[in-house]
């Protein structure tokens, strides 16, 4: 018997097909997680009923800027990460003019005249990071959160986990989310 030295060829062809296949099955059965980001509704243009051409007094804005080195600036003061949400809650919660019958502040005559008069402008640069960015928008969230469940506790006499639709649009009402954003150019 006579042996050939031909090595054996093995058909290569069906391997693309199982490898594309493959690949398609992981493209298909991968998860892919969805974006989240920010939920924030822009206000409408003005709503019903409210003067939206009046002035806007300087005590009744509260300035937070973001520099390129990342740094806090309240009011042009430099300021840890830790005390933006103390001083936003003492901002918004003033009382200056006495009219809050649900605030509990010192009626200080630098800051806001009434919850909603307060507006939180919200500066950065190009060169800001999202992630202080980010920071900084939990810090003033967690102000009004921690405002509107005091009125939930205080005023309504429900925790802030048993509001119904009404009490939340009251909670909103009482202390509106008035956000400014923008870039420092």
């Amino acid at each position: 018997m006579r042996r050939t030295k031909l090595l054996p060829e093995v058909n290569a062809g069906s391997m693309a097909d199982i490898a594309f296949l493959l690949l398609v099955f992981f493209l298909v059965t991968a998860v892919i997680p969805k974006d989240q980001g920010i939920q924030r509704k822009l206000p409408k243009e003005c709503p019903p009923g409210i003067d939206c051409s009046g002035d806007i007094y300087e005590r009744n804005i509260l300035r937070i800027a973001i520099n390129s080195e990342n740094e806090i600036m309240v009011n042009n003061l430099v300021t840890p990460i830790n005390e933006v949400k103390n001083i936003t809650k003492t901002f918004i919660d003033n009382n200056g003019n006495g009219s809050c019958t649900y605030c509990s502040g010192n009626k200080s005559n630098i800051s806001s005249d009434h919850p909603t008069k307060a507006i939180i402008s919200l500066q950065n640069t190009k060169l800001t990071s999202y992630s202080k960015f980010i920071a900084v928008q939990d810090e003033i969230t967690k102000a009004y959160f921690e405002l509107r469940s005091k009125y939930s506790e205080n005023v309504l006499k429900k925790s802030p986990e048993m509001l119904s639709e009404e009490d939340i649009k009251t909670l909103k009402k009482v202390y509106p989310f008035i956000l400014s954003e923008t870039e420092i150019k």
